[in-house]
């Protein structure tokens, strides 16, 4: 089960979960939509992930910890006051039904980290479809090092991050592709999904290497000049 719970103005919360297990929960900005959705499948919840420090990622933590006191919260070194009980930078932890995967992926904030569970990559703001998580570091080549480290996952890793930022992203690359059809194409469908409500997400990383500028660049200074001109876009 992977489900995109929407939040704010255009976050997702996810929650996974394989068939009759609790489920996790990554990124939880809100805590009411998630208690809602939980209460109503009658699910319980293992775990919860947060990728980076940013209160849109981690301003449910407080008063889900509240409804679920024995809950676990894990997330990077910079989540620690944010709501992080257990500090994880990469490598592998389980829980009691997962192996979760730690992929150190900053750039956006310094200690970001992305999860990977069976074969989907919760990636916060490093990887959006069709783009990439603004530097807010100004570290350009930690950043860059990191899509390269995500890059490297195979081409069927199911990819959940945590805004809805796809169409913005595929007009930006329809304009700086030299080939857009696999950008166009793609496009007619997210404006469809779009239209009717529904995410755009999740995606694939085989998907995001036809459509994501950002994944095919393949030198710092190329990736630095491209992220400049989609700040400027």
């Amino acid at each position: 089960m992977l489900i995109a719970l929407p939040a704010l103005n255009d976050n997702y919360i996810w929650v996974y979960g394989r068939e009759n297990l609790p489920v996790i929960v990554i990124d939880p900005s809100e805590s009411k939509q998630v208690i809602r959705y939980l209460n109503e499948q009658n699910l319980s919840l293992e775990a919860i992930l947060l990728t980076h420090l940013h209160d849109d990622h981690v301003g449910g933590v407080a008063a889900l910890k509240a409804h679920y006191p024995d809950v676990p919260v894990f997330g990077s070194t910079e989540t620690a006051n944010k709501g992080a009980e257990y500090i994880v930078n990469s490598g592998v932890f389980s829980t009691k039904h997962y192996n979760v995967q730690v992929l150190p992926s900053g750039g956006h904030t310094a200690n970001h980290v992305s999860f990977l569970i069976d074969d989907h990559l919760f990636c916060g703001d490093t990887i959006f479809s069709g783009g990439c998580g603004r530097v807010f570091t100004g570290d350009y080549a930690l950043m860059f090092e990191s899509l390269q480290r995500l890059k490297a996952l195979p081409d069927t890793t199911i990819i959940c991050p945590a805004h809805e930022y796809t169409l913005s992203n595929l007009c930006f690359a329809e304009h700086i592709m030299t080939e857009k059809s696999a950008v166009q194409n793609h496009k007619v469908l997210v404006e469809q999904l779009r239209a009717e409500q529904k995410p755009s997400l999740p995606t694939s990383l085989g998907l995001e290497k036809q459509i994501n500028p950002f994944l095919q660049v393949n030198d710092l200074q190329t990736f630095i000049q491209l992220r400049k001109a989609k700040d400027q876009f």
